[in-house]
Formats: structure tokens, C-alpha cells, sequence
């Protein structure tokens, strides 16, 4: 089964992390949430401390599904509120569509291409910085101190890198060369997503205005495919905005979360 973290108390609310990241990239966002949610953080199949990716016959994107909603039922969890990043904020709309999330909130979700080239510059950004990792691991404890080496090996998905604790910074270079094969995995599959989520789910696209990741064009894209969602830009961040903005994304989330209350109420 994946690994998680499950913390606070309160309506269930799953946070699914980018590729190539791992759950504590929520930390600061859980910290603000647990007061009112029962918090899961998970590692997606390949990161973290989840076990590798194990196909088994299936389709990448059949594979992803099968394991979350197995970490939802093993938990007890019929229908949380559900919040991602880039890849998981793509996941995120996905458990929208198969009826498994009771509210929806994706922070520059993968999977809105314009074309073929933005996905083949995403699978190039990562492959630089792969290369870049696998030498900086064994010395980033030490070299990431330094405030204009983070902002250059971070500053593709970090607005303000500058400000990351050189520890977590170490932490998350070292987990992207260990989920190297997850990574890859992901990868051979380009994910698009379709633009058919149920219009009863309350949901929120936001992009980052500072990502350098997912461009900020593809929000347009977004909100063409998304017409009954809730658009909006999280000013000043880049495409992990839950490390620049922490109380922002959480605001996002619970807001998000609340519509789906507010519904309930109505009906």
C-alpha cells in the first residue's frame, strides 16, 4: 500500500503531491489544515517511501487509480475533499470523475498540453534536473546552505527557493534521484486530461503566475476544458506553491471545501 501520513480531525481531505516530490511537501499546508480536516498526505507509487511501481499489466493511469482508491477504502474513506499539485492535481479532477471526492482542488494540475511540445519540454526540464540532481545528492546537505545554489537548482518549481530549509531541500533532492525509476515511469505515459469533471463537485483550478513548470497559459487551456470550475492565480508563487504560500493554498483548499458544504446545505 502507498505511504501516508494521516494527522487533524474533521472532514477527510486527501493532499496528493507533484512527480518527483513527496508528501511532506504539504507540511506548512497540513499545519494549517489539521485544526478542521482529518489530514492525508500520501507518497505516489515510486516516491517517497511508497513502494515501486508495479504495473502489473496495467496502464500507468490505471495503475495510479488502483492505489489510491485502495489507500481510500483501506482507510474508510468513501468520498474526501481532494487537493493536488501539478500530477496530483491532474489525480485530483480524475477522483472528481469516477465520483471518489466530495470537492476538488488542483493547484497548476498536469495534463492541459496546449501540444506536444509542452509536454516535451516538461519531460526535458525533468531531465536536466535529474541530471543535476544525482551528482548534488551526496554533498546537498552542504551546498544547498547557500541561498543562491538552492535558487538555482530550485528556482523551476520554487518562486522563492531561497527560503526552502536547506535540510528539506537536501531531503527532496535525494528523493528525486531515489524515485528516478517512478519518475520514468510516469513519464511514458503522456497524461491529458479530458475536461470531464462532474459539474456537482465543487472545484478550484488555481495557478501559480510564477510557474515555470506547467507555463501560466495553460490556464486558459484549463478553463476552456473547465467552464463550471473556479479559476484563480496564486499571486507570487511558483509550481509548488504550497513551499511559497503556504497559507494561500491552504485558504484555497478550505474555501474550495466549503462550497461543498454550503451545497449541502442548499439541498
Amino acid at each position: 500500500m502507498l505511504a501516508y501520513e494521516r494527522t487533524g480531525s474533521g472532514e477527510p481531505l486527501l493532499l496528493i503531491h507533484g512527480i518527483a516530490h513527496r508528501r511532506q511537501a504539504w507540511g506548512g499546508v497540513v499545519e494549517r489544515l489539521a485544526g478542521e480536516f482529518d489530514v492525508i498526505t500520501v507518497d505516489l507509487p515510486g516516491h517517497g517511501e511508497s513502494p515501486a511501481f508495479d504495473l502489473a499489466g496495467r496502464t500507468v493511469r490505471a495503475a495510479v487509480t488502483d492505489e489510491l482508491n485502495a489507500l481510500r477504502v483501506a482507510l474508510g474513506i468513501e468520498r474526501p475533499h481532494v487537493a493536488g499539485n501539478s500530477l496530483g492535481g491532474l489525480l485530483a479532477l480524475e477522483m472528481a470523475d469516477s465520483g471518489h471526492a466530495r470537492s476538488v482542488t488542483a493547484l497548476s494540475p498536469a495534463g492541459f498540453w496546449m501540444n506536444g511540445v509542452d509536454y516535451l519540454y516538461v519531460r526535458g526540464l525533468f531531465a536536466g534536473i535529474q541530471a543535476v540532481a544525482r551528482p548534488l545528492a551526496p554533498v546537498a546537505g552542504t551546498v544547498l546552505q547557500s541561498r543562491v545554489v538552492r535558487t538555482a537548482t530550485m528556482g523551476c518549481f520554487f518562486a522563492h527557493p531561497d527560503r526552502i530549509d536547506p535540510a528539506v531541500a537536501a531531503a527532496d533532492t535525494a528523493n528525486m534521484v531515489a524515485s528516478r525509476e517512478g519518475i520514468k515511469t510516469f513519464f511514458s505515459s503522456a497524461y491529458r486530461y479530458p475536461g470531464t469533471v462532474q459539474t456537482d463537485v465543487p472545484t478550484t483550478v488555481a495557478w501559480a503566475t510564477r510557474d515555470l513548470t506547467l507555463l501560466p497559459y495553460q490556464a486558459k487551456i484549463a478553463e476552456r476544458r473547465l467552464p463550471h470550475a473556479t479559476h484563480r492565480w496564486l499571486a507570487g508563487c511558483g509550481h509548488v506553491p504550497m513551499n511559497d504560500d503556504p497559507d494561500l493554498v491552504a485558504e484555497v483548499i478550505r474555501e474550495t471545501a466549503r462550497t461543498q458544504r454550503s451545497d449541502q446545505q442548499v439541498a
